[in-house]
């Protein structure tokens, strides 16, 4: 009987087999974490450059269409949307009073700020203006004061 029990006691973890498998537990996680989270950014960045080029492909669509005569606009728009409801909400086309010509179909949300609340530029305005004019919408950008993984402003993208 006396030998049934010191096998049963060979057969457990001493306390420094618990420590260092712990200690090997704590150094994967402090390792997987930061990439998890660099992971993470990235893909939030990928959608960043996502949303960005559908809103500015509308915005070249839109102005497409003035140019070529397809829908009305305003003189002093110089061709290009208003505001951005108007590439979601869409124009009349010429020539039909009931054909509406939509450029998307909703605004997307920034994945930086978690709204969909973009910097506007116009025309007018310039290039690396943070106020809208208010005349037209020329170009996106991101509110967010975010930089990313590449080092350059979330903004400026």
């Amino acid at each position: 009987m006396k030998e049934g029990i010191e096998k049963n006691a060979e057969r457990g973890f001493t306390l420094l087999e618990l420590v260092v498998t712990m200690a090997l537990m704590a150094l994967l996680a402090s390792v997987a974490l930061p990439l998890a989270q660099m992971h993470a950014q990235h893909l939030r960045e990928v959608e960043l450059r996502r949303d960005l080029r559908e809103i500015r492909t509308a915005i070249d669509h839109y102005k497409d269409f003035s140019d070529r005569g397809l829908i009305p606009v305003q003189p002093d728009t110089f061709g290009y949307p208003p505001d951005l409801e108007t590439l979601v909400k869409g124009v009349p086309v010429k020539g039909s009073s009931k054909l509406r010509y939509r450029f998307l179909r909703k605004i997307p949300v920034d994945p930086m700020t978690g709204q969909a609340d973009w910097g506007l530029r116009s025309m007018q305005d310039d290039p690396d203006s943070t106020s809208w004019g208010g005349e037209n919408v020329f170009d996106v950008y991101s509110k967010s004061n975010g930089t990313g993984l590449d080092g350059t402003p979330y903004s400026s993208w």
